[in-house]
């Protein structure tokens, strides 16, 4: 799966990013280096959220689909 996210430089120093496809996924960092492992991690963790928040009713079924 490839996603794009979108790096700014902030105006005190250092980097945030955001991805358009997940919203309210964003990060920060110090270095280009660091905004890519911030980066990795706040995906990884919007879709932990997303999978802890989903409620299956009685009759619904999970599937997991890889991409």
């Amino acid at each position: 799966m490839t996603i794009k996210a979108i790096v700014h430089e902030a105006e005190e120093g250092g980097f945030w990013a955001e991805v358009p496809a997940l919203p309210g996924c964003v990060t920060q960092g110090e270095s280009e280096e660091e905004i890519r492992t911030n980066l990795l991690e706040a995906v990884e963790l919007w879709f932990e959220a997303g999978e802890a928040s989903a409620v299956a009713e009685k009759e619904s079924r999970v599937l997991e689909l890889a991409l």
